[in-house]
């Protein structure tokens, strides 16, 4: 049995996609009604999919759990339901660095979970595409025994799910594409244009290798569904929330404060865990300023096209 912790787009989306393979239950403090969530205007959730709002019955006979939390609220989840969560399939969908710690998800799932085989499921997705059945590939990445089985017990005709033995970099490829996406809203925002979109987008991917790599990664995982792909999709779509906030910052108008955008805190833990590396990331400290109020637009624009000439 398949348990989803978390009833926002993204869980009650794998909740609708995954109900044809099995028993699926969907925890959430805050449950759809009549099965149908405004954070997904038309979609219905089947029948086959279990609510409930207490966590003890949610976990009751629960082979894998995916949590789709997040990436912020993680670490107090777990330090209140980590022993209840422990010796399962613990499969993250967060995509994030802790701000206080640093730490990536995995760290935090296994600290509090020592006894848990842990995954990360990102990769190239919006929430309504999944429930309503459009095509849409993910990694599910683990160095945990077991990883193929569990591929083959989360994939579906239209969710196709590529695993990977490189955790570390199928965490960052997700977490830091979210930064980048809201530079590209910014240069949207302020009127710079796509030629300036792309750029950020490709010297934004740099970035991401240089210190992905720096810290355990593969670099062919970033040029993945989980790092490229999940990038070019953050950056392009206005469906995507850190792409919407970094436009938002750009036209210099107020974003809605009652939506997560992962991107923001994240960019905060990136530019420090850089400067302790000893990384040149000047778009990641760019969007970190500008999140925290510390910069301008047109600061931060003057800072990154001033920046020295160099070879590619």
């Amino acid at each position: 049995m398949t348990t989803i912790l978390g009833a926002g787009a993204f869980g009650t989306a794998l909740a609708v996609a995954l109900s044809g393979t099995g028993p699926v239950t969907l925890w959430g403090r805050r449950l759809p009604e009549a099965r149908e969530t405004t954070r997904l205007p038309g979609v219905t959730l089947p029948e086959a999919v279990r609510l409930t709002d207490d966590l003890a019955a949610a976990l009751t006979g629960a082979e894998r759990v995916i949590i789709a939390l997040p990436a912020q609220a993680l670490r107090g989840f777990l330090a209140l339901h980590g022993d209840d969560l422990d010796g399962r399939w613990l499969i993250n969908t967060a995509k994030g660095i802790d701000l206080e710690t640093g730490e990536s998800p995995s760290t935090l799932i296994l600290r509090a979970c020592p006894k848990a085989r842990v995954a990360a499921l990102t990769g190239p997705s919006f929430a309504a595409d999944i429930a309503r059945g459009q095509p849409t590939a993910l990694t599910l990445a683990s160095t945990a025994p077991g990883l193929e089985g569990l591929q083959h017990a989360l994939s579906t005709p239209v969710l196709r799910l590529y695993r990977s033995d490189d955790l570390r970099g199928a965490e960052l490829g997700g977490a830091l594409k979210n930064v980048i996406a809201i530079a590209a809203g910014v240069a949207i925002g302020a009127g710079y244009g796509d030629s300036a979109r792309a750029a950020v987008i490709t010297r934004g991917f740099a970035e991401m290798v240089r210190l992905a790599t720096r810290l355990g990664a593969r670099p062919e995982t970033l040029s993945g569904l989980s790092g490229l792909g999940d990038l070019v999709l953050t950056s392009t779509s206005a469906l995507s929330r850190n792409f919407r906030y970094g436009k938002s910052l750009g036209e210099g108008v107020p974003f809605d404060s009652g939506v997560t955008v992962e991107g923001a805190a994240t960019a905060r833990a990136t530019s420090v865990l850089a400067r302790d590396k000893g990384i040149a990331m000047p778009i990641a400290n760019a969007v970190a300023a500008l999140a925290q109020g510390s910069a301008s637009v047109a600061q931060t624009m003057e800072t990154l096209m001033t920046r020295p000439l160099k070879e590619e």
